[in-house]
């Protein structure tokens, strides 16, 4: 079995508005573990080109960024980039999303295969976005799945708590960084 680490949507632009210390030393104690134990680490930011040609109207979530203009969230906006805390090694990929899902409107699939990966462990923000929507669509596509409770963070600590100890259950072991770095080690 091989598994990969997915650093999802640990950019500026986001890290300000939902993440906290604790959770940025979280996922940054899984980086360090997965290189320690030679597990592949992809880094995942959510972008869009200029102009946002990507975007349907129809969109709810991502729809009005192209009516209220703005460059925030293009894809060489400092708002878009991991954030210095996590800084990808040269060789550790960064894949460019163009929905909530780490899956969608991006080359992950196609990468995961290339690293012959059928584990994934998931670390994001927001738990109810890139989680949530990564997680469900992985487990269709059948990885065998962890995410890091403590890595992931939410703007509502009750859905956070819903789905990681409710929801992703089903699913995926949840479990924390540091239970999850003695097991690799």
């Amino acid at each position: 079995m091989t598994t990969a680490l997915l650093v999802m949507d640990f950019q500026n632009g986001i890290v300000e508005r939902l993440g906290s210390p604790d959770v940025l030393a979280a996922a940054d104690r899984a980086v360090e573990a997965a290189r320690a134990a030679s597990i592949p680490v992809v880094f995942v930011r959510v972008a869009f080109r200029p102009g946002f040609p990507e975007v349907a109207e129809s969109n709810l979530g991502f729809g009005g960024l192209a009516a209220n203009g703005g460059e925030a969230m293009t894809v060489d906006h400092p708002a878009t980039q991991i954030h210095a805390d996590l800084a990808p090694r040269p060789d550790e990929p960064v894949v460019v999303k163009r929905r909530v899902s780490a899956f969608s409107g991006s080359d992950l699939e196609v990468l995961l295969r290339g690293l012959g990966a059928d584990s994934l462990v998931l670390a994001g923000i927001s738990t109810s976005g890139v989680v949530l929507s990564t997680l469900r669509q992985a487990a269709d596509l059948d990885y065998k799945l962890t995410v890091l409770a403590d890595a992931c963070a939410d703007g509502d600590a009750d859905v956070h708590s819903v789905l990681t100890e409710k929801v992703f259950p089903r699913q995926a072991t949840v479990t924390s960084v540091d239970e999850w770095s003695s097991a690799v080690a």
